[in-house]
């Protein structure tokens, strides 16, 4: 009677406990006991990319082979698929379930990557190497066409010294700091560019040149409803607080003016909930996953904000979500498109410019790039109006306005 076995998983394993398969690309081993298997893993563990690498070294009295899990000669199978490999216990017929991992062996020649062929290769590239063979073995037409394009090349860098002189006059002339801070306004107005909202500059309707679902889509606003009850309940001692502790006072003033019922004070409600997430997040340079948990933040929002509005950085063995500067720009402005549907097409630049602690002149380029009016609250006898006689506001007019980027700019007075 035959005999009969039975599988064992061996359940969580740890990366060394791992099969190895091995497939050599210049035939089969008949012999696999002639060879040395040696396995080397990288020494950074720390890095997620790094510590999985490995390279299986195979040694025999002829020829050596090497393999590797990762960089061009790898398979790309072990990033797509999941291997198992069964090993017989013949002492208790037992077939244990390990995972597997591929590894194409190649044959390493002797003397094929020595220092000195490392060194031609860092000085000498590929160009140089074909047009080497050209010279050799190429032929008339071939020759000659490597004779113009080298001609040209003389040329160019003929060109290229001519450049560089004209610039070091210019920088003599004018003076490296003035072309520096011309070259910050440029990138800060590009900048700002690349950061504005989806916008459709030929809508019919002021409400959508910037589309509420771009800002909110329907699904993402209907997470907010639980959370923008609870700040539609807020008192006037904890709006007070809010406003005492600064960086909401644009959220306060739409909550203090919130309509009594109806559609209009969900929307509201739920859009100052989600301008102060926005706010706060300005005010951060590290953002968690655990952002606005206190607030009762839905993870479909924190989601979003982690997306839109942070970049990876990988630090100290892990991935960070950091709020770049580029990012802050990107918030301002999405506030501010946020305000104006708050706000019928009409956002408190001040208010706004205080909550985002950004300098007058940038709030300005902020509100220029969106293609905004920049006006004043009409005056007022009344001590309140008075006050906000000085707030700067902007409102959304069709068509927008194209400001030019190279005007000097007026000297204006600080918003405090």
């Amino acid at each position: 009677m035959a005999a009969s076995c039975t599988l064992v998983c061996c359940g969580e394993e740890r990366d060394a406990d791992k099969a190895v398969i091995v497939n050599f690309s210049n035939g089969n081993v008949k012999n696999g006991n002639q060879l040395d298997f040696t396995m080397y893993k990288n020494v950074d563990e720390n890095n997620p990319r790094k510590r999985t690498r490995r390279i299986l070294v195979a040694e025999s009295d002829r020829l050596s082979y090497v393999g590797h899990n990762f960089g061009v000669g790898s398979l790309k199978c072990n990033s797509l698929c999941q291997y198992y490999v069964g090993v017989l216990n013949r002492d208790t017929m037992q077939m244990e379930i390990h995972n597997a991992q591929l590894f194409n062996m190649q044959p390493a020649i002797p003397g094929e990557n020595t220092e000195s062929s490392k060194m031609e290769d860092t000085t000498q590239t590929y160009r140089d190497k074909v047009d080497s063979l050209i010279e050799a073995f190429g032929t008339n037409k071939q020759k000659r066409a490597l004779s113009t394009r080298r001609l040209n090349q003389v040329g160019s860098d003929t060109l290229h010294h001519a450049v560089a002189k004209a610039a070091s006059s210019v920088i003599s002339q004018k003076g490296l700091e003035a072309l520096q801070q011309e070259l910050v306004d440029t990138e800060s107005q590009s900048d700002l560019a690349l950061r504005v909202p989806p916008c459709n500059p030929d809508a019919a309707c002021r409400e959508d040149v910037y589309p509420f679902e771009n800002l909110l889509t329907p699904v993402e606003f209907d997470a907010l409803e639980q959370a923008g009850s609870k700040m539609a309940e807020l008192t006037q001692e904890e709006l007070q607080t809010l406003k005492d502790k600064g960086g909401c006072l644009s959220v306060v003033e739409h909550l203090e003016n919130l309509p009594a019922s109806g559609e209009l004070r969900e929307k509201m409600s739920r859009c100052a909930f989600y301008l102060s997430l926005l706010l706060k997040m300005v005010r951060q340079k590290i953002v968690s996953r655990k952002f606005g948990h206190e607030e009762g933040c839905p993870r479909i929002i924190v989601n979003k904000l982690l997306k839109d509005f942070t970049v990876e950085s990988f630090q100290n063995g892990r991935i960070q979500n950091v709020v770049s500067s580029s990012m802050r720009a990107k918030l301002a402005t999405y506030c501010l498109a946020l305000l104006l549907h708050m706000g019928h097409m009409t956002a408190d630049l001040t208010l706004l410019h205080r909550d985002l602690r950004l300098a007058e002149a940038k709030m300005i380029e902020v509100a220029k790039s969106m293609g905004l009016t920049l006006i004043k609250a009409p005056r007022a006898k009344t001590p309140e109006a008075e006050q906000r006689d000085e707030h700067k506001q902007a409102t959304l007019v069709l068509p927008l306005v194209k400001y030019d980027q190279f005007t000097e700019r007026r000297k204006r007075r600080k918003m405090k």
